[in-house]
């Protein structure tokens, strides 16, 4: 069972949206405690009614807990996710570092759910961008097997964390009297520019971020088969990531065939009325949990192609929620197994 939960980096941006989601979603948690770095420690955060302190990210922190969620950088997981599991926890981790590892399942609980019962202790959460366009090609993949994706994202400034949204908003400013605010987190000021770069050189000119979606979508999904072409973009926007996916699929699907696959899967809304205007909006998803689908329509310049715009909060489904959502099918699955 899985009663009680630490939370690392409780005072970060994402940390803020698991503590929301914990106390929404009603996990039945006898005991939470927060850690963070020295800087944060004693900090005090309201949590169901009751006021906690933040504690120091230290081995001994995770003496009888079952359960940790940790948003963090790569370097500081990488250090403290084996503490927690020298000490019985099992760690649903959101940093980058353990994705890859061939031990270490990666999860996305409407896409492979059954993958997480082969931890050995540790979990991870996808990269954001990835995570909401798997949940809209699982339902694809699964009735037609996908064979190639190209994908364009759109990225908020927030998926670089509270200070993307900081140099956003200086940038901005800046601009609107004509002048520059010197960047620090990105590679060019934001405001109102378009940067085509989220991350480092990786292989063959493509970036690290692209490279990400590359090898996640494939473990994901299981098939290592699956092409996948990714342009990712920093835009002036604070929260909501878009992505423009043209899916390119095995066995042919007609378009009211994709979009009623996409109509009942799990976690999707579809806004798709191309004549009313209507289709999803960073705007309109801000705060909430579901991945939203519009202008569906077939790749009119051949092959079985399917393309659609998608848009999801990249600090929630993108993060806090898939996060929260892992948590989730651990105790139920727990549960199952002890009834």
């Amino acid at each position: 069972m899985y009663e009680t939960l630490a939370l690392v980096g409780a005072t970060g941006a994402v940390g803020r949206i698991v503590l929301e989601q914990l106390a929404e979603r009603e996990l039945p948690i006898k005991r939470l405690k927060l850690l963070a770095s020295e800087r944060s420690v004693g900090k005090e955060v309201r949590f169901r009614g009751e006021t906690l302190k933040v504690e120091l990210l230290e081995p001994s922190a995770f003496n009888h807990i079952d359960l940790v969620i940790a948003s963090t950088p790569d370097e500081v997981s990488a250090e403290f996710a084996p503490w927690a599991v020298k000490a019985g926890a099992v760690v649903v981790d959101e940093s980058g570092y353990w994705r890859m590892d061939p031990t270490v399942p990666l999860i996305v609980p409407e896409v492979n759910p059954e993958a997480v019962d082969n931890h050995q202790g540790i979990i991870a959460s996808p990269n954001c961008s990835t995570t909401q366009m798997v949940v809209a090609l699982a339902p694809l993949h699964r009735a037609a097997r996908v064979r190639r994706v190209v994908v364009s994202t759109y990225q908020a400034t927030s998926g670089a964390g509270l200070a993307g949204n900081e140099e956003l908003n200086h940038s901005v400013r800046s601009a609107l009297v004509g002048q520059t605010h010197p960047p620090k987190t990105f590679q060019h000021p934001i405001g109102f520019n378009l940067i085509p770069q989220i991350g480092s050189e990786k292989h063959e000119g493509y970036t690290s971020e692209e490279m990400k979606m590359v090898y996640e979508t494939r473990k994901i999904l299981g098939d290592q088969d699956i092409q996948v072409c990714p342009t990712c973009v920093r835009v002036p926007v604070s929260t909501g990531h878009s992505e423009s996916i043209l899916v390119e699929t095995e066995t042919p699907l007609s378009l009211e065939e994709a979009k009623e696959l996409l109509r009942q899967g799990e976690g999707i809304t579809i806004v798709d009325d191309l004549p009313g205007g209507k289709y999803p909006m960073p705007r309109d998803c801000n705060g909430k949990d579901d991945v939203f689908i519009g202008r569906i329509r077939k790749d009119i310049s051949g092959g079985n192609g399917i393309t659609f715009w998608c848009v999801s909060d990249n600090l929630r489904k993108g993060a806090a929620t898939n996060a929260v959502q892992i948590a989730e099918l651990l105790i139920k699955r727990s549960a199952t197994k002890t009834a």
